[in-house]
């Protein structure tokens, strides 16, 4: 049976308003019509929670996986539920169902794994909530919010034996699979330095002085989960919370830890940099926005340096750092003693010497493998099948959130004042200059908006804490009661 677009919608509506009022079938009732998954040929039952933008291609991707069956959709906003669905289930008579408290679906037992696309905040209580509940977890990156709640991610999944994967699809893809096993054999000598390069032109989410208009509908206390209950003064709602830091972590959180996490991939580091320095700001626009949109970071081990370098002003002239990989923009390079490395998408990567001659390239891979490795995982019930397992992820989020500590602790400079950290290192130097360069380009004015140097932090990698109080402080934060981070 086919409807058209115009009766979809409102069905759609009409399942979501029917849902909101109480009408469904309760979760004792839903269990008894739904036995869980049982038996080598059963169906995994999946949910999937936060349903715009990467949420809903969540959606896609489990529509896509033959081994699960998408069972129940959880947003607190229903009009998230009505577009998914007209996305996806257009011209079925039956979409999955609406639930829109996480706590309500949480409580069903007949639901094996939920897919977690909501605001960063909510990751880590979510995952652990659902985790206790005994559902295996895929999360969005970064899966924390600050650096103490991915360890206690990981604390649960160990204790409950849950699969809890991380959502930085690369790490599946056949091409930058490939390429990592090229850095980590040799290909090009001894590798001790990788660049996770964001450059990704972010506009100004506008300067408001009212709080956003919320969505007809909307649970705004779910909305807020941990957070206060307080509205946030700015244009829109939805997806600008990336750029404050009650519930987002900037673009060094966003979307530099897909670039964080194969950079240290590469280097093999499975333990928390020695020390941690971030240099940047919320520059070139004055909005509602708190968070750096352009930020350099410097993370350094005993023998090997990560460099963070976050662009989101304009790219005016092709970044290359002299390398023959061609201009720069989202990827990574892995400079090793013979050669280097340049990734420039999820899927694909060239090695070359410094000559410039090619030394090999891979390409290939799409999004559903990363979701078919968590799959695979849940029928093993081995950790050590996920490709991205919760302790790698904490690693690779927690990387951002050190460099939003140092910056957040940071004093006001001019430009062309840089940190001491590695300052001798050439591929530092060049990155400052370029850095530099592309501010100046930009033609920022730094009376209007702030560049900050960061402070310098100084971590115990076995604690994952810092000699600094106050930076202690800031790794973790105030949760709202009801919404507690519950710690084993």
């Amino acid at each position: 049976m086919t409807l058209s677009r115009r009766d979809f919608v409102e069905t759609a509506f009409g399942l979501a308003a029917t849902a909101l009022a109480g009408l469904q079938p309760s979760p004792d009732e839903a269990v008894a019509a739904a036995p869980s998954a049982s038996g080598p040929n059963a169906k995994i039952r999946v949910a999937a929670i936060g349903v715009n933008n990467q949420g809903s291609a969540h959606i896609g991707e489990w529509l896509q996986t033959p081994e699960v069956e998408l069972v129940a959709i959880c947003d607190c906003d229903p009009s998230a539920y009505v577009r998914a669905c007209e996305r996806h289930f257009k011209g079925r008579l039956h979409p999955p169902e609406y639930i829109q408290d996480v706590r309500r679906l949480l409580d069903r037992k007949d639901i094996d794994a939920v897919s977690i696309a909501t605001p960063n905040h909510w990751h880590a209580l979510m995952a652990i909530w659902a985790m206790q509940s005994g559902k295996d977890v895929y999360v969005e990156k970064p899966c924390s919010h600050n650096v103490e709640e991915g360890r206690v991610m990981t604390q649960w999944a160990r204790k409950l034996g849950r699969m809890c994967q991380m959502g930085v699809q690369s790490r599946s893809m056949t091409g930058m699979r490939q390429t990592i096993d090229f850095v980590k054999s040799g290909g090009i000598g001894d590798v001790k330095v990788a660049h996770a390069l964001c450059y990704k032109r972010r506009k100004s989410i506008g300067l408001a002085d009212k709080p956003a208009p919320l969505p007809p509908g909307l649970d705004f206390d779910l909305w807020a989960g941990p957070a206060p209950e307080v509205v946030p003064t700015r244009e829109k709602l939805h997806y600008d919370w990336h750029w404050t830091h009650v519930t987002g972590n900037g673009d060094l959180g966003n979307q530099n830890p897909h670039e964080l996490d194969k950079a240290r991939w590469g280097l093999g580091k499975q333990e928390l940099p020695r020390r941690v320095v971030s240099l940047g700001g919320r520059l070139g626009y004055i909005d509602n926005g708190d968070v750096a949109n352009s930020q350099v970071t410097i993370f350094q081990w005993d023998d090997a340096l990560i460099i963070s370098d976050v662009r989101g002003l304009e790219i005016k002239s092709p970044v290359t750092f002299g390398l023959a990989a061609g201009p720069l923009a989202v990827g990574n390079i892995w400079r090793g003693t013979k050669g280097y490395v340049v990734a420039p998408s999820y899927t694909s990567g060239a090695a070359f010497d410094y000559d410039g001659k090619k030394l090999g390239a891979w390409s290939g891979g799409t999004y559903q493998q990363h979701f078919a490795n968590f799959v695979k995982a849940i029928q093993s019930r081995d950790h050590r099948d996920l490709h991205l397992d919760i302790e790698d992820g904490h690693l690779s989020s927690a990387l951002a959130h050190l460099g939003n500590v140092s910056w957040t602790l940071g004093e006001p400079v001019s430009l062309g004042t840089r940190p001491t950290l590695a300052a001798a290192e050439k591929p530092v130097v060049e990155t400052w200059e370029s850095f530099e360069s592309h501010l100046r380009e930009n033609n920022v004015d730094f009376a209007a908006t702030t560049l900050k140097l960061g402070r310098e932090l100084t971590i115990d990698p076995k604690t994952e804490r810092s000699t600094d109080d106050q930076a202690n402080r800031l790794f973790s934060r105030e949760y709202r009661k009801g919404f507690e981070l519950p710690r084993v």
